[in-house]
């Protein structure tokens, strides 16, 4: 089953291509909640003092006013990637105003929809498309969903190794086409075992009652508490049927295809461009205000929930798949993490060199085509480990074959073995054969995985998930609040924020069409050249 993989990793040290892999580039986005002292959902503006969501590189909104996310840009190591991430976060924190911000992905008490901001973006053209595909969400999924919080988990191999890998492969044409190939391979891997980082990452077995709004709680979901729901054996409920999933994808008719990028970025267009009767009921523009951007299967690229994704950069206000059409594909984007609540930055380093050896596997590892029964399969996978993945029995479906999760995840795990001491090699460290045995331990001991954990401490404080992830949330204030940053980082991101405030009022200013203008010209890709 590791044969190619086993091949692959002897051509690396035969053609002596370590050196190539040094210089990978990992970036991470991290979602917040800001939560009142009493820790409801804020309701006040994103604060002026952290900039302006719109244009800040790093300091942003997601789907909510309320809902922070931090950005790293692309560095050297992983670690360098989890640092920067500690450094905006304290930049963060030292400027909240009496807030705190939520360390667990599943949110904190909700009061109804009403109790959830779609995020605001001032008045310019960019600002108002980005408000009103919130507003589409919305409309479409209600807003509870959106308001659950991630890690983003962006990697992307050296650009120097692509030839000389060509080349050792026997590789022909075009070499853009080549390193799309093995992207695109890659990223049907991450699917196929994405399952695993479900397991081994996933803390969130239990959510606050309100969050299902007075709804009944789905099968398998029991009480721990008067205020809290869990699922005994449940990992990750973030990626289950609450969560973040295309719930909707078979009725609206969603069909992504990951084979090539051609194919990929076809199936997104045709969605794109398809309208969904459900959606059309909606309306789009309705007694002159919009409902959402278009009555389409999918507004936009973003909308469709997938564990991973493949990315490029965008050029002023290029849509997504135009990008990766024009460019190719320069990073791929992994989607499933969970926020850690026992570490201030949701990820530790243990887990970052993980993903290391995890990416690197998936890239060597052989990597059929995904029938589409195989994406049944994969969708299932995913969804009995986000429910079920510490249940001794549970059994999943890989290549045709139901096996035992852990015994698969231990088999998994030992297969990437001489993946961690390749990238030992490649960096002279211990660190990632180091990372890879203690995420064996958690294969087979499903009792010490984070999901257990937080079901454990919140059994022995007699505490409800809202008491436990309060009591970490303050934890992590007080780890925030005692770093000290240098002098040099705390006036860079003073002068960013102040930045990102007179860029977007220079957008709204300078405002060349109306919006219904502006809308058409994005949907139909041609506002290139128009710079953000």
């Amino acid at each position: 089953m590791y044969h190619l993989l086993e091949q692959r990793l002897r051509e690396i040290d035969t053609n002596q291509l370590h050196s190539y892999l040094r210089n990978a580039r990992t970036g991470l986005e991290k979602e917040s909640l800001r939560v009142t002292t009493d820790s409801r959902l804020s309701q006040r503006d994103h604060p002026a003092v952290l900039g302006a969501a719109l244009t800040h590189p790093w300091i942003t909104t997601d789907y909510s006013e309320s809902l922070l996310e931090l950005i790293t840009p692309p560095q050297e190591r992983a670690a360098q990637a989890l640092d920067f991430l500690l450094n905006i976060e304290t930049f963060v924190y030292q400027q909240l105003d009496n807030e705190l911000l939520w360390t667990t992905s599943m949110p904190c008490v909700l009061a109804g929809d009403n109790d959830i901001r779609i995020a605001e973006y001032g008045r310019s053209n960019a600002g108002r498309m980005k408000h009103i595909y919130r507003e589409g969400l919305a409309w479409r999924y209600g807003k509870a969903m959106q308001v659950i919080a991630g890690i983003h988990f962006n990697y992307s191999i050296d650009d120097a190794f692509w030839q000389p890998w060509q080349q050792v492969q026997g590789g022909a044409g075009e070499l853009r086409a080549f390193r799309d190939a093995q992207y695109m391979a890659l990223v049907r891997n991450l699917q196929r075992y994405g399952w695993l980082i479900i397991y081994l990452f996933g803390t969130s077995p239990a959510i606050c009652k309100s969050f299902l709004g007075g709804r009944a709680a789905p099968e398998g979901m029991e009480e721990f508490n008067e205020y809290t729901l869990y699922e005994p054996f449940g990992t990750s409920l973030r990626m289950g049927n609450i969560g973040y999933t295309n719930s909707k994808e078979n009725k609206t008719g969603v069909n992504v295809c990951y084979n090539t990028l051609d194919t990929y970025i076809s199936s997104l267009r045709h969605a794109i461009a398809t309208p969904h009767p459900e959606y059309v009921d909606i309306g789009v523009k309705v007694d002159g205000q919009y409902r959402q951007l278009n009555a389409n299967i999918l507004q936009i690229e973003n909308e469709y929930y997938s564990t991973v994704r493949p990315k490029q950069p965008l050029q002023g206000f290029e849509k997504p798949t135009d990008a990766l059409e024009r460019r190719g594909i320069a990073y791929v984007e992994l989607r499933s993490i969970d926020v850690n609540a026992f570490h201030p930055a949701g990820l530790t380093r243990r887990q970052l060199f993980f993903l290391e050896v995890f990416m690197h596997f998936c890239l060597l590892q052989e990597s059929p085509l995904v029938s589409a029964e195989e994406f049944q399969a994969i969708n299932l996978n995913q969804m009995l480990t986000a429910h079920r993945g510490r249940d001794p029995e549970v059994r999943l479906s890989c290549l045709g074959n139901s096996v035992l999760l852990r015994d698969q995840a231990k088999a998994l795990l030992q297969a990437m073995r001489p993946v961690a001491e390749m990238l030992n090699a490649v960096h002279n460290e211990e660190c990632y054969t180091d990372c890879l045995e203690s995420q064996l331990q958690l294969a087979y001991n499903p009792n010490i995985t984070p999901s257990a954990r937080m079901l454990e401490e919140m059994l022995a404080n007699q505490e409800s998930f809202f008491e436990f992830a309060r009591r970490k949330s303050l934890e992590h204030r007080d780890y925030f609040l005692k770093r000290e940053l240098a002098p040099s980082l705390t006036q860079e991101l003073q002068q960013l924020a102040a930045t990102s405030l007179i860029r977007q009022q220079a957008l709204e200013n300078d405002e060349k069409m109306d919006f219904d203008s502006f809308l058409n010209a994005y949907l139909s890709g041609t506002l290139v050249d128009i710079k953000n």
